[in-house]
């Protein structure tokens, strides 16, 4: 299994990323799937999930900002990011389960490559 992450950079406040997270040999749509992201002297934050049935949930910091979802055509997991803000600074990470339910959140096994995401005020 190979889960390739893209698309970090830097953006001003108020602006928009899109994190996408190609996979092979693993079906993105038959599993929890999830990104975290981890800021410089802290620890892994979960960031949002999306199980195989399409619930997704979220963590507090960034409900109504970013969106989780999946296209089933090319595999690949996204993270819409919007209105950033400078705490949202941070290394992101896809990572695949081999559980359909994100709830309880499962162990996730495949991790992939990291994205920058830097957002300046």
């Amino acid at each position: 299994v190979r889960l390739v992450g893209s698309g970090g950079g830097s953006v001003q406040a108020g602006g928009s990323l899109r994190l996408s997270c190609a996979a092979s040999s693993y079906t993105v749509s038959s599993f929890c799937m999830g990104w975290f992201r981890q800021a410089g002297g802290k620890g892994r934050e979960e960031v949002a999930f999306i199980s195989a049935n399409e619930q997704t949930t979220y963590t507090d910091s960034v409900k109504g900002r970013f969106t989780i979802s999946r296209d089933h055509a090319s595999n690949t997991l996204y993270l819409q990011m919007n209105s950033l803000n400078p705490e949202d600074t941070a290394t992101y990470y896809c990572a695949a389960s081999l559980f359909r339910s994100c709830d309880p959140a499962p162990e996730f096994v495949y991790w992939g490559q990291w994205t920058q995401v830097t957002v300046s005020s």
